[in-house]
Parts: structure tokens; C-alpha cells; sequence
């Protein structure tokens, strides 16, 4: 059977398809392969790991028909850099072929018939913003555990209300709390932050994103122009973030949001060395901020702030101030501080539906 198809437009669904592919060791071949079916002048790409799925169609050029499991990453760099627009595929019964002029390249196939299509959703469609997944998710993703031994830390929560839609994230030392007036259709639900990360790259350009949720397979689906994406949500009790929460500050600090941020960029060269740890004190003077260890004034830097109240000193890992300050756009923050033993708020002055909390480091002086 042979195809004859666009190389960008097949490299670019190909390239997606790859990321939700299965990567550890001793997967099967049919996680971590893409599964393609050609009929009807229309080609279908598909690829899981269980967790995730995607799914897109894009038009070929053939009256036959044909499923196939392919590995992509040598088709992938093969077809990278193919230079004409213009390609053919020759799919025969263990291979494919791709042809391009001269250029040939043969890619094995695996076994078709293992591979898992994603759970069918009859439900009916709604529409969530654009918005959500270009300005509001960014500010909670990253407070979100990395670590898969505690599932429930790795998801976003969302807790629709009358007010709203409340989202938060947390890794257990940090915390991000969004309150939105949003009338999104995405009810309370425990949504797995890696895959609303993955999604959010393909939504630039949107003003609405497709979405279906399946009560019965416990899964959603997002859908962006002719790409499907799908994850099961995350089976757990969100831990009762709102304890967490202070309701009183001693201390509040204002200050602008890229001093800091260039201030402990400097502090962090030394603070690498132990422990990541830096002290900022917070005095009528301005913010000092150093490493752990130091004498004097030597490794220190200082900031202008407008503080009201106590002065305090805290200490923190200096690489959850950083990842806090990266993805903020606005130009003033405001800390608020009840004791240096105690979770510390951290607010943009000009978005006062954000929250976000960093648990301080406990030293012995």
C-alpha cells in the first residue's frame, strides 16, 4: 500500500504522538510505539501510556487500507531531515518505507493488534477558555509534586462552587491557590499536572478548547483543532490544603518581583554549597538576603522593601522562591509573614485571586 503525504504536517502530529508514549524501562512495545490506521484518504495517529492518550487524523492520499505500530524515534529524526515537502510511504507487511527522491528509509514495524485505543467518551462536548491553560494553569503547575510515590500531589485540584472554580497545587512544602470567577464545565476533579502542561503547548492560538469527561471511565478529554487528548484523573483525597492556609501576618513585605528574583540569583552562587538554604531578613533597613553560613555582610545582598510591622528572619530553599518568581509576570509581590516557623503567603499585588505559600526551611541559630 502506498501514501503519499505532507512531511511537516506528518512529522509535526508524529512528534506530538512521541511525547505520550511510554519511556521506562521495560515497557511494551505497544506503549511505546505509534499506532497509525490509513482508510478512506484519511490517516489516524494514535499513542498511550495508559495514562494518557492522544489521538489525531490528518489527510493522505491512498484508496487502501492499513494499520501499523511503528517505534518513532528513528522515524522522526529520519524524516527531519527530509527537505522536499512531498513524501510517499510504502507500508509492506513487517516495514514501511519512506520515500523521497532517492532517499529511502525502511522502519520496522511491531505488532499491531497489542495496541490500547483510548476509552470511547459519548458524552457531550462543552467548551473550557483558552485562557485557562495560557494565563491561569502556569501559576499553579509548579507547586505540584514531581514524585509519583504520593499520586494525589501530582495532580492539579479543581473545586467547582457557586463562587467559582477553585485550583490548587501542592508538593507538600509549597502551595498555589487560584480562586476563579470562571463558569467552566470542569466540575471537582483531580487532574494530573504533567498532562495539563502537555496540553497547554498545543492551545496557543485558541480561544476555546474542547471538553468531555467520561463519569464512568473516570477520564477527560481535551480536544485542540483535530488533536484529542486524554488522561485518567488521579484516584485520591487531596489533602485539606486550607489548614495550611494563615489567616494572620505580623510581617507584611512589599517589594518588586524582578529585584528579588536578580537578588537571589546572586545569593543562590553560594547558597548552592549549603543545603540551598538562604536567610532573608526582613528590617526596616530593606531585605537582606545571604546564604546559610556567613560573617558580616560577606555573600549578602540588599533590596528596597515597604514593610509594616515586625522585622523577621526566614529562611528558605532559594530554588522555590526562584520557581515562583520565574513564571509571575507582575512587577510587585507581598510577603506576609506570621513567625519564621510558620508558612509565609506569597500574593501578586495586581492579581488578588492568587495565592501562593512556601513552608521555610527550620534552622537551629
Amino acid at each position: 500500500m502506498k501514501i503519499s503525504i505532507k512531511k511537516s504536517l506528518f512529522l509535526e502530529k508524529i512528534t506530538i504522538a512521541t511525547r505520550f508514549t511510554s519511556h521506562k524501562i521495560g515497557t511494551p512495545q505497544a506503549l511505546q510505539g505509534i499506532y497509525i490506521k490509513c482508510e478512506r484518504e484519511k490517516m489516524d495517529i494514535y499513542s498511550t501510556n495508559l495514562s494518557y492518550y492522544y489521538h489525531t487524523s490528518l489527510p493522505i492520499n491512498t484508496t487502501g487500507t492499513a494499520s501499523i505500530l511503528i517505534e518513532p524515534k528513528k522515524l522522526s529524526e529520519f524524516l527531519n531531515l527530509l527537505e522536499q515537502e512531498e513524501l510517499s510511504i510504502d507500508i509492506e507487511e513487517k516495514q514501511i518505507v519512506v520515500i523521497q527522491g532517492k532517499t529511502r528509509g525502511a522502519f520496522s514495524l511491531f505488532q499491531a493488534s497489542d495496541f490500547p485505543l483510548p476509552p470511547k467518551i459519548d458524552q457531550k462536548e462543552s467548551k473550557v477558555e483558552a485562557e485557562l491553560f495560557k494565563k491561569n494553569l502556569p501559576l499553579v503547575l509548579f507547586s505540584s509534586s514531581k514524585d509519583d510515590s504520593r499520586p494525589v500531589l501530582s495532580g492539579v485540584n479543581f473545586i467547582k462552587s457557586d463562587e467559582g472554580l477553585l485550583v490548587v497545587s501542592t508538593d507538600g512544602f509549597r502551595l498555589s491557590l487560584l480562586r476563579l470567577d470562571s463558569k467552566e464545565p470542569i466540575k471537582n476533579m483531580l487532574i494530573p499536572a504533567e498532562f495539563l502542561y502537555e496540553v497547554s503547548h498545543y492551545v496557543q492560538g485558541e480561544m476555546a478548547v474542547g471538553f468531555t469527561f467520561s463519569e464512568e471511565e473516570k477520564i477527560i478529554l481535551f480536544s485542540v483543532g483535530e488533536n484529542q487528548f486524554y488522561s485518567r484523573l488521579i484516584d485520591g483525597e487531596f489533602p485539606p490544603f486550607e489548614k495550611v492556609i494563615p489567616t494572620e501576618a505580623r510581617t507584611t513585605v512589599d517589594v518588586e518581583a524582578q529585584e528579588l528574583l536578580r537578588s537571589i540569583k546572586l545569593i543562590a552562587v553560594f547558597a548552592r554549597d549549603q543545603s540551598n538554604i538562604i536567610m532573608c531578613n526582613f528590617k526596616k533597613d530593606g531585605l537582606w538576603i545571604s546564604p546559610k553560613l556567613t560573617t558580616g555582610n560577606e555573600n549578602s545582598t540588599q533590596i528596597d522593601i515597604d514593610i509594616n510591622g515586625e522585622e523577621q528572619r526566614v529562611a528558605f530553599n532559594y530554588k522555590f522562591l526562584l520557581d515562583f518568581l520565574n513564571i509571575i509576570k507582575e512587577e510587585k509581590i507581598r510577603i506576609e509573614i506570621l513567625r519564621p516557623d510558620a508558612p509565609v503567603v506569597f500574593k501578586i499585588i495586581k492579581n488578588e485571586a492568587f495565592t501562593h505559600i512556601i513552608m521555610p526551611v527550620r534552622i537551629q541559630e
